[in-house]
């Protein structure tokens, strides 16, 4: 009966007053049927075909021409289906521009090829005027093509459940009721003069277009396409336009539908890559604080268990004073600086929150290179720091020697290709005017050419084969939230460098 209905509503300015009309949606809606339940779809389509035909047209090609047509569009239109399920599965079909060229080329070539069967068959007939075949196939493509383009995707969505959930957040918005009644109005005004002015007004229409595809991808630019045609058609019947080339006026919806899905779609495929990107910069988040967790919560947990080893013995000992007193409230000090280490990490990955205090540069560099001397020896690198000026910067230490980690574990790597003794690392750190601290780590590994510079610190880009190129993005992302900069020099060996706010003196 959906298919009936469907082909009553847009029988609107036949050619020859046969079923050869601007706008058919109804094969849209078969498509659909086709592709959920397959050649089952046939027999059902056959007798919708025929029963339009009996019941719209009155048979006008005959009985035994009705019925061949019928069978001959059934043909065509299985042939397109077949050839969609053959190339989509049953939930992905426009998430992507190479699957929306697929679908419209198959779509494309089927229908031009229905329509010469079709055409034929009716020219066989006596129905199509000779010499008017070639536009009587042309005027049935068209119309099949546009109806298609316009009304199947939405009608795919509207047959799965998630299809219908995500139409409806679209829909359950003050901003979509205002891109539909956009529309709606621009059609209005572009119908008014359309006749007169030759069609040049219809670039309005790109307006609701280009809103309701950037706002709410494929499902926003199906909305759209499918309420335009939906106004042509409405404006048609009630105004009787036969006068107007609707033929053309069907090539530039179609234009207009292809351009809304191609803009919907690289919305859409934005939105999943920056959804993806944010998720991979979560797991590297949840990477460098179980590094500074391993590292901050060493000390802490070797003092625990020291001293509760000397509460062990103490006990065996029969000590119950203020020895053992003094050891357990020691335990309580560095399990309160344990949680105080979590609590902090944890707050900088959730929301960037910062604890600032003053931090000695020569404190922060010798506290981040003990953790490196045992690797360092290990792989026989020289591991040289300078001395550090007598200034103090206010920021997050656990944070800044994040950033430290980050740098001196990328200059290990780097060195790891020179030859054995021409493995150097530096660290330095000197007061630049600005009352600024600049920290430098300088290694003897191959450096950053000029085209790596200007990309090295984007999401993915890295220079190590195993590299997932975020290091270095959430390093900045921490030296930056302290009011620095943080950069590499384009160099034969590897420099990379960070500046702080310093304290003035006395401060």
């Amino acid at each position: 009966m959906l298919y009936l209905l469907f082909d009553w509503l847009t029988y609107i300015d036949p050619l020859y007053g046969l079923n050869i009309t601007p706008w058919n949606p109804d094969p849209a809606l078969g498509l659909v049927y086709w592709l959920r339940y397959g050649r089952r779809a046939a027999v059902p389509w056959f007798l919708a075909l025929l029963g339009s035909e009996i019941l719209l047209r009155g048979m006008v090609a005959g009985p035994l021409h009705s019925m061949l047509v019928a069978l001959s569009l059934t043909a065509g239109y299985a042939l397109i289906g077949e050839g969609l399920r053959r190339n989509f599965s049953t939930s992905t079909m426009f998430d992507n521009r190479e699957r929306l060229m697929t679908w419209l080329a198959v779509v494309a070539a089927g229908t031009l090829l229905n329509s010469v069967a079709y055409v034929a068959l009716l020219s066989s007939a006596g129905l199509i005027p000779t010499g008017q075949g070639a536009l009587a196939v042309w005027r049935f493509a068209i119309g099949d093509v546009v109806g298609v383009m316009v009304s199947m995707p939405l009608i795919w969505m509207l047959a799965s459940e998630d299809g219908r959930q995500r139409l409806r957040a679209a829909l359950w918005r003050w901003e979509t009721l205002g891109y539909l009644v956009l529309a709606v109005c621009v059609m209005c005004a572009v119908f008014g003069y359309i006749a007169k002015a030759n069609f040049k007004h219809f670039y309005f229409l790109f307006l609701p277009v280009i809103w309701a595809a950037t706002r709410h991808g494929v499902y926003g630019a199906a909305l759209i396409v499918f309420t335009l045609q939906l106004a042509i058609v409405t404006l048609m019947r009630w105004t009787n336009a036969a006068d107007i080339e609707v033929s053309e006026l069907q090539m530039l919806d179609a234009v207009l539908a292809l351009v809304a899905f191609f803009i919907g779609i690289v919305v859409d495929e934005r939105r999943q890559v920056a959804d993806e990107l944010k998720h991979t910069l979560r797991l590297a988040a949840a990477g460098e604080m179980a590094a500074a967790l391993a590292h901050e919560l060493n000390q802490p947990m070797t003092a625990l268990s020291a001293y509760g080893k000397a509460c062990e013995h103490l006990l065996e000992r029969g000590e119950t004073g203020d020895l053992l007193k003094g050891a357990i409230q020691r335990m309580i000090v560095e399990s309160g600086r344990a949680a105080e280490v979590v609590r902090r990490l944890r707050d900088f990955f959730r929301t960037g929150a910062l604890r600032l205090e003053p931090v000695q540069a020569g404190s922060l560099l010798a506290s981040i290179t003990q953790q490196f001397f045992g690797q360092c020896r290990e792989q026989g690198v020289e591991l040289a720091v300078a001395q550090a000026p007598q200034l103090a910067v206010l920021a997050d230490r656990i944070q800044v020697e994040l950033v430290l980690r980050n740098l001196l574990a990328n200059a290990l790597d780097s060195v790891a290709a020179c030859p054995a003794g021409q493995r150097r690392i530096v660290l330095s750190a000197q007061a630049v005017e600005g009352a600024r601290l600049r920290i430098t780590v300088e290694d003897s590994g191959a450096g950053v050419s000029e085209a790596l510079a200007q990309r090295l610190f984007e999401p993915f880009v890295s220079s190590k084969a195993s590299g997932l190129g975020l290091g270095l993005v959430l390093s900045r992302a921490i030296v930056e939230a302290h009011g620095g900069e943080l950069w590499a020099e384009v160099s034969d060996h590897g420099i990379f460098r960070f500046i702080l706010p310093a304290l003035e003196s006395g401060e």
